[in-house]
């Protein structure tokens, strides 16, 4: 048993099922982290009431869109026994990350005693979603923004950056030379069944921004010179930190058909680094997090 723990990678693992998500998703442009139902916000742990943070949020997100599980709600076995509900007999769990600090001794050649090195490892744990148990309701619900409420956030969030923002092009980028972001007038987004058009601008709006932190004298994520492999990266890194934001910021985030030409190009990646999602992740959260620091920062 334990040889078979030992064996079990949580970075293939997590990476296969999301790139299950993907290819399931591709005839219509739907990566796991747009919003379908439980995908409009963060996955939140149902007893602690904490929310889940990097690869955890795009892996449940993968797994809410698979199964088709209309709660963002998700929980170990035992956590639902101590929420009084039980997961139902047959039922599967999701794999989440969790990474456990590991001191080790260093081994320097002084042979004076020298300090503990801490290194983190990742390790797997499985949570069941709300829609495969039995007993549990929702002590208080969430409270949605309104549309109004919502697009005011997103403003204040956008114009906290202090980014450069042109209107009137005939699509939406980032000039890294020019250290700005290029956008159609919003006259130009469409609306879709599930999303209004201000919201399909702020959504692009957003990812442009992500895009944005990778500046040399912001993030750095070496934009100026990036080779096909690394653009379809750094594409991956904005559109999953766009999700962030927008669910941050109550914005539902719809499919773009123009990245449809990144997916074969992220299914490779997936295939030979088991690990490029994570620090896609990470990159992502790092984008998100720089981006809410400076709205914080306004407010102070």
């Amino acid at each position: 048993m334990s040889d078979q723990k030992e064996r079990f990678d949580v970075y293939r693992a997590v990476t296969e099922r999301i790139a299950a998500a993907i290819k399931a998703g591709t005839d219509a442009f739907i990566m796991p982290w747009h919003s379908s139902g439980a995908g409009i916000t963060r996955p939140e742990n149902a007893y602690t009431r904490m929310a889940y943070h990097g690869i955890n949020v795009v892996a449940l997100w993968a797994e809410a869109y698979l199964s088709q599980y209309p709660s963002g709600y998700w929980a170990s076995y035992k956590q639902w026994q101590k929420a009084g509900a039980q997961v139902r007999k047959g039922e599967h769990g999701a794999t989440v990350v969790f990474y456990k600090r590991l001191d080790m001794e260093d081994e320097g050649d002084s042979g004076e005693d020298s300090p503990s090195q801490a290194r983190l490892v990742a390790r797997a744990s499985r949570v069941f979603n709300a829609a495969q148990v039995d007993g549990w309701q929702l002590p208080q619900p969430r409270v949605e923004a309104s549309p109004a409420e919502a697009n005011a956030s997103v403003t204040a969030f956008v114009k906290a950056t202090e980014a450069t923002i042109v209107h009137g092009a005939s699509g939406a980028w980032y000039d890294v030379a020019r250290d700005l972001i290029a956008m159609p007038a919003l006259e130009a987004f469409i609306g879709s069944p599930t999303s209004t058009p201000s919201e399909a601008y702020q959504a692009t709006l957003l990812h442009e921004l992500v895009h944005w932190t990778g500046a040399g004298y912001r993030l750095d994520r070496g934009l100026a010179n990036l080779s096909r492999s690394a653009l379809a990266r750094e594409e991956l890194v904005a559109e999953i930190g766009a999700a962030f934001l927008c669910a941050d910021l109550g914005v539902t985030n719809e499919p773009r058909p123009d990245h449809a030409a990144y997916v074969a190009n992220w299914l490779q990646i997936l295939r030979d680094d088991a690990r490029a999602l994570f620090t896609a992740s990470r990159l992502a959260s790092q984008a998100a997090n720089y981006l809410h620091d400076l709205t914080a920062q306004l407010s102070q």
